[in-house]
């Protein structure tokens, strides 16, 4: 994977509650925001590139049905994920 352990250990340390802590809904948003950042400069080289494209869309959802439940859940910890990564509505 394009992705080292220690790349996402890292991620899960900055964004999450420790660098095991992986369920936590901050630690996956970074995951996933790290993903579509990947596939987005990829896709910018390969345009017909349909399959990846599909999977670049599922992710955004995925994302953002994540960043729904924090919002129900905690709007500091929205608020304060959305600034550190740098994401909009």
């Amino acid at each position: 994977m394009y992705l080292s352990k220690e790349a996402k250990e890292e991620l899960f340390a900055k964004h999450g509650k420790g660098k095991n802590d992986t369920g936590s809904a901050e630690g996956q948003i970074a995951i996933f925001t790290q993903r579509i950042e990947h596939l987005t400069g990829h896709l910018k080289n390969n345009r017909k590139d349909y399959n990846t494209e599909r999977a670049l869309v599922i992710l955004v959802g995925k994302r953002r049905s994540l960043l729904d439940y924090l919002t129900k859940k905690d709007v500091l910890r929205y608020r304060a994920i959305v600034k550190e990564l740098g994401l909009r509505k």
